[in-house]
């Protein structure tokens, strides 16, 4: 087939499903023609009170040969969760988790707002970039993803992480799924119905999503696909979940579920297990499989010694740094990236890196992997009352898997913050497009057809709370960890005791763990301060138990 019948069988097949017809293509560029194409056309907002024609894209002093540098609309440095939509057709919903991150849009209201997308970009007659990728590795599930958009930084982003090649996909133009993503398409709420002047609307009866203004955070590109899948996924009884995962030297599989700080990341990648990835996964009949082809990491106050994957892949071709400021006083063309200061939050907290999986020295074949043996909960808290490990029965997985509880801090002023609670129900809440009980039963069902443990891992406080204890120690966090991925924690090998507030089971030692720690209790000098602290979150665990209307779901409490 030649490049000139791909170019009309894409020309046709976007004309047939949104009415395009004056606008020029490039169509599944290599990463390299994107790059140039970034750099000469890209143009957009990047300052506050910026015009909308500044570059977008810039090269190193690598050039091609080191990453492209992008910049986003400086009020859209990560998801714009409160402009984030699905069409409410009748068939969905009610199936769809309708939240405060993810909201019902009017479907009389959205096909006019398209009409009016497809009639500003034919007048328009610009270029769009057309990349046709996968979301996921393992064909019984992928679903074909082709991205149609203003700036061909997207389309680098999406080759990067992506799967581009999955053979077996049957009924691919049956299965596929078209995101139209138009930064200069700016929405009038009174018209369009929207909450501002940019939307992510997803469609599912049409397989359709819509990136609207200023909506150009990258990650945009990434997680209204996963929150898609999230959806799709469970209708055919394969459990979609934002988890790392890895094996073992031994064939032993684990995941790892945990929201931001908690360790997801770092835990997984460990010398002795092979990655399988770092963010998205699926678990089916066949095993874990990945969802990705790339890792999107955060770079702020990036530690390179402690992560010298990254670090060594800020200077790799075909890799993306978004956000992350120029120096001072000098041309990022003329700036080694390993320069760049990674402290400097001056644009955003949430400076971001985005390379291939391949960069990743330790990765399994196909980032596919067996059922896995163990399951870890991870969860950070900073109020120092929870054991740092915990053997879960099946009624305590659902119970904490549906919380997605840790502990962030609430600030970063001088002196002591007083932690604040977060709970995201499934460890990723404002992705899960079907209702809580849906993952956790299917959770459930896989953990018992597969004899899979599961564990609590605290990777927070110890002896007080922040401010007054110390983090538990990365050294006694990974010997709590590998006990558990070998066996040692299972029932039987150890006594355990029964936590009085939370009702979790603490082991009474771990090998290569002072067993003082194990009961958190006993870290702390004040044993009054504690029982006070540990009732003060088990109220908040209760609360949103109560208000995310669980019981009716058919979790059960467990506090």
């Amino acid at each position: 087939m030649t490049l000139q019948t791909v170019a009309g069988d894409h020309r046709a097949e976007l004309k047939s499903l949104f009415g395009l017809e004056n606008v020029r293509y490039r169509i599944n560029l290599s990463k390299e023609e994107l790059f140039q194409e970034a750099l000469a056309n890209d143009r957009g907002r990047i300052r506050p009170d910026g015009p909308d024609t500044d570059h977008k894209a810039y090269a190193t002093r690598l050039g091609v040969r080191g990453p492209l540098v992008y910049y986003t609309d400086p009020s859209c440095t990560g998801r714009p969760v409160q402009d984030t939509f699905g069409v409410a057709w009748p068939e969905i919903e009610n199936k769809v988790w309708w939240k405060a991150d993810f909201q019902k849009f009017d479907p009389a209201r959205y096909e006019a707002l398209r009409a009016r997308v497809i009639q500003h970009l034919n007048e328009r007659k610009g270029t769009l970039y057309v990349k046709d990728v996968y979301c996921g590795t393992d064909a019984s599930y992928a679903r074909p993803y082709r991205l149609v958009s203003e700036y061909a930084t997207h389309s680098f982003f999406c080759h990067n992480m992506f799967p581009k090649d999955v053979p077996g996909v049957a009924d691919e133009a049956g299965k596929r799924w078209t995101m139209l993503n138009v930064p200069s398409f700016h929405c009038q709420p009174a018209r369009d119905g929207t909450r501002s002047e940019r939307i992510v609307l997803m469609d599912f009866r049409n397989r359709m999503a819509l990136v609207l203004g200023r909506a150009d955070y990258c990650g945009v590109v990434k997680k209204t696909m996963f929150t898609v899948m999230n959806f799709v996924l469970p209708e055919q009884g394969d459990l979609s979940m934002h988890c790392s995962a890895n094996v073992g030297m031994s064939g032993d599989g684990a995941i790892l579920f945990g929201l931001s700080g908690t360790g997801k990341t770092t835990l997984s990648a460990d010398p002795g297990r092979k990655l399988i990835g770092d963010d998205e996964h699926v678990w089916t009949r066949n095993g874990i499989s990945n969802l990705e082809d790339g890792c999107y990491a955060k770079l702020i106050d990036l530690d390179k010694h402690a992560e010298p994957i990254i670090a060594a892949a800020l200077s790799m071709p075909g890799t993306l740094i978004e956000n992350v400021p120029p120096l001072p006083g000098k041309r990022m063309e003329d700036t080694d990236p390993q320069e760049l200061n990674l402290a400097d939050r001056s644009i955003t907290e949430n400076t971001r890196f985005s390379y291939p999986l391949a960069a990743n020295p330790n990765v399994m074949e196909g980032a596919k992997g067996p059922h896995p043996q163990t399951i870890v909960l991870l969860t950070a808290d900073a109020f120092g009352v929870l054991p740092p490990v915990a053997i879960l029965d099946q009624a305590d997985v659902m119970y904490h898997f549906v919380s997605g509880f840790t502990a962030k801090l609430a600030g970063t002023e001088v002196g002591i913050s007083e932690p604040k609670a977060t709970f995201s129900a499934c460890f990723g809440g404002p992705f899960m497009a079907q209702k809580p009980s849906v993952y956790a039963k299917l959770l459930g069902q896989s953990m018992a057809q597969h004899n899979t443990r599961c564990v609590l891992l605290n990777t927070g406080w110890s002896g007080g709370p922040y401010g007054v204890g110390k983090r538990i120690s990365i050294k006694d966090t990974r010997a709590l960890l590998n006990a558990a991925l070998r066996g040692d924690l299972d029932p039987g090998k150890v006594q355990y005791a029964t936590h009085p507030v939370f009702g979790l089971k603490m082991p009474a030692s771990c090998p290569g763990v002072a067993g003082e720690i194990l009961n958190p209790r006993n870290t702390w000098a004040d044993k009054a301060a504690y029982d006070a602290q540990a009732q003060k979150l088990r109220d908040m665990f209760r609360k949103n138990f109560e208000e995310k209307g669980f019981a009716a779901l058919g979790i059960q409490p467990r506090m």
